[in-house]
This record gives structure tokens, C-alpha cells and sequence, in this order.
């Protein structure tokens, strides 16, 4: 049986290269694939099966959210792990990627938390939800920002590991590094992922330490290329961005607090950055509301206040800038809010592309998904509306209309407070 053809006509295209719109375009999908891209002059003259009309509307790739936690199920993760017997932590995960899915983003990689486990769900078609590429359990140094324990609590940091949910694992020294990251990899992460500096949401450290050795950051490099795959790491200070930089991280998220000349090495090495504005945003808002302690909003806040200037360094010295939402429970509705964010420093397209283009290669999934070109994958989002008049529009699930490989995905209920 031959494949579905389904025809986008009059669509204003914004097809994620860094090309100014085209008016009038026309896509045609066969299948799981985009067959044809065409301008106004060309229309589609065969026969399809299902016709999208665009007109006043906008039509880009499906969004890449290559920073989120799809098992931070409560937005206090302090507490998580007390709360949650694992059957309902892993239901509550699965509804939020359904709801990642309405919301535009058609692929994600998760930051640390969710395991392979989630990943063949949404293959087999038992969960509804992005493309999911995991971290499985990040690598955190005893007191590390992946370490749980408050100060006053003296038992081993496994203890504190849910079986479903904001899982991390502790290791100190290149030995310990290196089993650790093999375990992540025996049981199936597609990218390894470390903590280099503390963290807003960790009990007992500062945003501007830097944690792990360069030796022991290099150790988890090496193994997950002798995997053919690669590492991310959690940095927020210049300090911890150039150690990374170091040890060959591909991937640095945050960034908050780097500095001009840090922000040049990053773009000589090559290495990406993943900002995540959205989450100090959101929680420098809210996070009070859902229980989040008065120390960890003054973390909040500081990250929240250098976030724009650490972005601006970024751009002005050509960084690959990708991005990414770490956002945490029912805070997770505010994902598109990102690009709002970031076009404030790269303007709408640089938004969209680094959400788009950059996120799929950082991904090493270029090939397949973040453009709308023939031979790509047919992730599309069609949006109501002037986009580039109004990013808001993205936040707005009403005025969104989904296909991953070809298909509109069911609606989910919506996520609310617990």
C-alpha cells in the first residue's frame, strides 16, 4: 500500500535553515517524510489524501527541546523522592511527555532523570510523546549538585535514588567516574550526562564551585566515546565551562555566569551551549508557591539575573547556541516561553533556529529532523497566525497543530497542580 500524501498549502514557511520566510509555500509529506518543498508558483498538481490549508497561518519545523526533566514531576525536586511511589512517578512522566508533544516539541533530550525505559515507550506507541533521547542518572561528585542529601542526612546518596523519577549517582574520582558513566551506558542512555558546577536546586552548594576535576570530567568523556556517543554537562561559572571545555564536553548547559573571554573559548572549541532562561523565569515567579525553600530562589534569582548578559557573550562570540527549557512539574507548560526569552539576544529566527537547526545537530540528528526539507523527517508545526509578529503564539496549544513523522498526535489532558 503506498504511502499517505498529505499537502501543507499556503503556508508562510520559516523552514529553520536561517532563511528569512517564504510566502505561499507548499509542503507535501508522503508518509513519515517530506517528499517536496515548493514555493507559490509551483503548486502541488497530484493527487494527496489529506490537505492542511495554511493561509494566516505559519509553518516551521517541530520544536527540539534538547534541556528538559520529563520525570521532575513536582516543580519542589528537593522533595520528589518522598513523595512518589514509583508506578505513579512513571505515569506522571509519561503524561507530561504527551504533553511536551502538544506543545510543539516534537523531539527532546532529556537532561537527567528519565531512563531508556520511557525512550521505547514513546517508539512502541504505549506513551504518546517527543522523540526521546536520555541521560539515564547524572554523575554528580559527593555534595555535587546531583547529590539529594541535605546536611543533615548521613546516609549513602543511593538511599535517596527513587526507582522512577529524579534519579542521580554519585561518584568520586576518575575510577568511580568512569564505572558510573559505564552503567548509565550499559542500561541504555543515549548521552551521558555530568554535574561540573552546583546548581540552583541542589541542598548544599553555591552556583559559582566548580565540581569535578578536569581528569575525572575527562574520564566520562572518553567512555562515552569509546560508546560512540558524548557528555553534557551542568556548568554555570566561567570556571566550570573552561574545565569542561577541557575534558571535550560537546554540550554545556546554562552558562548563566560565563564571561566574554570564556564565551570565546567555548566558540573555538567548538562546543555548544544550551541556555535555559525559562526555568529561573518561571521559578523566580512560582517556585515559592510549590515549596521551593528561600535559599534555593536566592540561587534562582542570581542565575535569573546574569542569564541574558551569559547569552549575549554567547552570541557575540558565535557560539553554537542551542536550546532547552529545564523546566520542573506543571512549570513545564511554559516551554515555548524559552524562544520569547532568547529572541530578547538572537531576535525571532535566531530563536527558532536554535530550537530548530542548531538543536539537531547538537543531537547529531541533522540529517533527519530540524529543517523542513525534502528527505527530513515530517516534524511540522503549524501555528495560527504572524509568528515572527508574536512568538507568544507558541505558548498557546490551542493555536498549534502537531505532526510528528507525518501524523497529529492525540490530545492530552491537560497537566494542572497536584
Amino acid at each position: 500500500m503506498p504511502d499517505t500524501i498529505t499537502v501543507f498549502t499556503n503556508a508562510t514557511l520559516v523552514d529553520g535553515t536561517g532563511a528569512q520566510p517564504r510566502e505561499h509555500a507548499t509542503v507535501v509529506v508522503q508518509g513519515d517524510r517530506i517528499a517536496e518543498v515548493t514555493s507559490g508558483d509551483q503548486p502541488y498538481r497530484g493527487q494527496a489524501a489529506d490537505s492542511v490549508d495554511c493561509t494566516g497561518r505559519t509553518l516551521v519545523p517541530g520544536l527540539i527541546d534538547a534541556h528538559v526533566h520529563a520525570a521532575a514531576i513536582d516543580v519542589n525536586i528537593l522533595e520528589q523522592h518522598r513523595v512518589y511511589p514509583p508506578s505513579l512517578a512513571a505515569l506522571h512522566t509519561a503524561r507530561l511527555l504527551s504533553q511536551t508533544l502538544a506543545q510543539g516539541f516534537t523531539t527532546v533530550r532529556d537532561a537527567g532523570g528519565a531512563d531508556r525505559g520511557f525512550a521505547d515507550a514513546v517508539e512502541e506507541g504505549l506513551v504518546h510523546g517527543p522523540r526521546l533521547l536520555v541521560s539515564g542518572a547524572p554523575v554528580s561528585q559527593t555534595g555535587g549538585h546531583g547529590d539529594p542529601r541535605r546536611r543533615t542526612e548521613h546516609a549513602a546518596p543511593s538511599v535517596y535514588c527513587p526507582a522512577v523519577g529524579m534519579r542521580s549517582v554519585v561518584a568520586d574520582g576518575v575510577d568511580e567516574v568512569r564505572k558510573a558513566v559505564r552503567e548509565q551506558l550499559r542500561t541504555g542512555a543515549h548521552q551521558i550526562k555530568v554535574m561540573a558546577s552546583g546548581g540552583a536546586m541542589s541542598p548544599t552548594d553555591e552556583l559559582d564551585t566548580t565540581q569535578y576535576s578536569v581528569d575525572e570530567l575527562r574520564a566520562a568523556v572518553d567512555e562515552a566515546t569509546a560508546a560512540g556517543t558524548y557528555v553534557l554537562a551542568h556548568a554555570y561559572s566561567s570556571a566550570a565551562v573552561r574545565n569542561c571545555i577541557a575534558a571535550g564536553v560537546r554540550s554545556v548547559e546554562h552558562g548563566n555566569l560565563i564571561d566574554a573571554e570564556t564565551a570565546r573559548a567555548l566558540a573555538e572549541a567548538g562546543t555548544f551551549l544550551v541556555p535555559t532562561l525559562v526555568t529561573y523565569d518561571a521559578l523566580a515567579r512560582e517556585g515559592a508557591d510549590y515549596g521551593v525553600p528561600a535559599a534555593n530562589i536566592a540561587k534562582i534569582n542570581e542565575a535569573r539575573e546574569q542569564g541574558l548578559a551569559g547569552l549575549r557573550h554567547a552570541a557575540e562570540a558565535g557560539v553554537r547556541i542551542g536550546s532547552g527549557s529545564d523546566l520542573l512539574g506543571p512549570l513545564q507548560v511554559h516551554k515555548a516561553r524559552e524562544l520569547i526569552l532568547k529572541a530578547q539576544v538572537l531576535g525571532p529566527l535566531g530563536a527558532l533556529v536554535a530550537a530548530t537547526r542548531t538543536n539537531a545537530e547538537l543531537l547529531g540528528l541533522a540529517d533527519e529532523l530540524g529543517t523542513i526539507e525534502a528527505g527530513k523527517a515530517a516534524d511540522l508545526l503549524v501555528v495560527d497566525g504572524d509568528l515572527f509578529g508574536d512568538l507568544g503564539l507558541l505558548t498557546d496549544p490551542a493555536k498549534l497543530e502537531v505532526f510528528k513523522s507525518g501524523r497529529r498526535p492525540p490530545s492530552p489532558r491537560p497537566v494542572g497542580r497536584r
